[in-house]
């Protein structure tokens, strides 16, 4: 058994080049080739201090929606929560799908080791970017961006004992680190946007870019620990036009929102998925275009996809329409909730989407709440969202996890689990830090599964 940084530590250490053929970097930057891309090499010139900062922006998109033998962590994380249901025969999905994930699931380890090495590396290329390529600062920025944004993603996907594993200098050894709760994770998160802040020097339109990427990695943690008018302070001036992307190509990495529900078949887009999920087929809203097919990659299955993406769009990881979402929630978590500005908000983003008709008041808290919700399932469908917001309707709403989860009859036999997140893979149990309890051995690389 060996922990999920173990790999990193064995590797050998030298020139990074982790990208190939025609990949293009959300960071716009140019293409460096290596042999293996698995390799990081210790930077000692500006051109390795970039290749190590090419290498973390391919960790980034591999981990969100890129293919990587195991499911990114945008799929994984939606078929827990109600925007995928599983077409596979593979237990590691079922078993997902119908919330009763055990640490020993294969599928667990390799999103989680992508993110912590998307931290690692992240470390490391600031490190080499300052000593040999400290102009643009835009880079610096930028990897404690994708830094932050793996930190708040593992607060919002996976249980309360989240261990922050780091590496030595020279990255040859492990410093283990302690399980924290996933508040943690978002207070890390908001801490390195600040940093990314305060080293955001260079060319006015990428300082700008990344000063709207900032803002919203910031705000999207400050929204996970519940302050909402601060995070809604942070977004003010990211326009509602803004996107970042991660991107993907066919000769390197396939987007997987299409290659496992259109190609495949082995994600099936859902429909009220246990009486609880979102309308996400029969609302027939043109932000979520799907179509039918035949039978999934099961055999038994019916089969759902949509057109959303084809095999290399990029997937948006963070929008202006984002924020403006993020402002509307805030307006109504008022002291005195401020309707008007919470529809004014909403309004604006869906003036954005040709067949899209205002949105009224429901006219009372709770349903507001309910519509605001509806209206981020339906805008960031299949971006790693999801999962984060149902634990948000737990958390700081008061919503019983039945009422947000799929519940009742699971339709491969049997029902639902309780999970309303995922475990830490069983391959962190050679981390000494963490509890071993082997008359719980489901559970216990968490500290606890609540939400």
């Amino acid at each position: 058994m060996t922990t999920l940084l173990t790999t990193l530590a064995r590797r050998r250490i030298f020139g990074v080049g982790a990208l190939g053929g025609a990949l293009a970097l959300a960071a716009c930057d140019n293409l460096l080739v290596a042999k293996d891309p698995d390799i990081i090499e210790s930077a000692s010139s500006a051109a390795g201090a970039v290749a190590l900062k090419n290498g973390v922006i391919v960790r980034f998109q591999t981990f969100t929606s890129g293919q990587q033998g195991a499911d990114a962590i945008f799929q994984f994380g939606g078929l827990l929560a109600d925007e995928w249901r599983s077409g596979d025969t593979f237990e590691q999905r079922n078993t997902v799908d119908a919330r009763s994930t055990n640490i020993t699931n294969s599928f667990l380890a390799s999103p989680f080791r992508n993110m912590q090495r998307t931290r690692n590396d992240g470390r490391r290329a600031i490190t080499a970017l300052r000593t040999f390529s400290p102009v643009p600062g835009t880079n610096v920025a930028l990897m404690f961006l994708l830094t932050a944004f793996a930190e708040n993603q593992m607060g919002e996907t996976y249980c309360n004992g989240i261990p922050f594993s780091d590496l030595t200098a020279d990255g040859t050894d492990i410093i283990y680190g302690n399980p924290v709760t996933i508040d943690s994770a978002f207070k890390r998160a908001i801490n390195d946007a600040d940093s990314a802040l305060a080293n955001n020097t260079g060319v006015a339109t990428e300082v700008t870019r990344m000063a709207n990427f900032a803002a919203l990695i910031k705000a999207r943690a400050l929204l996970n620990r519940g302050l909402f008018a601060q995070a809604a302070a942070a977004v003010t001036a990211v326009p509602t036009s803004y996107v970042y992307q991660a991107t993907y190509s066919i000769a390197t990495l396939d987007n997987q929102n299409w290659s496992l529900n259109v190609s495949g078949k082995r994600y099936v887009i859902t429909d009220v998925e246990g009486g609880t999920g979102m309308p996400f087929r029969s609302a027939n809203d043109p932000r979520i275009p799907t179509g039918s097919g035949t039978i999934a990659f099961d055999g038994n299955t019916p089969y759902f996809f949509t057109t959303i993406w084809a095999r290399s769009d990029p997937v948006t990881v963070a929008s202006g329409i984002e924020a403006r979402l993020m402002e509307a929630e805030a307006a109504l978590n008022a002291a005195a909730p401020d309707v008007a500005t919470y529809l004014a908000k909403m309004n604006e983003a869906r003036a954005t989407k040709a067949g899209l008709v205002p949105l009224t008041d429901p006219g009372t808290q709770t349903a507001r709440v309910d519509l605001l919700f509806r209206e981020r399932a339906f805008w960031m469908f299949g971006t790693g969202h999801r999962l984060g917001d149902l634990r948000r309707l737990i958390r700081q709403y008061g919503r019983g996890p039945e009422t947000v989860f799929p519940t009742g009859i699971f339709f491969k036999g049997g029902t639902y689990g309780t999970d309303v997140n995922l475990p830490i893979s069983i391959d962190e149990l050679n981390n000494p830090n963490i509890p071993q309890n082997p008359t719980t051995i489901s559970q216990s690389t968490c500290i606890n599964r609540n939400a």
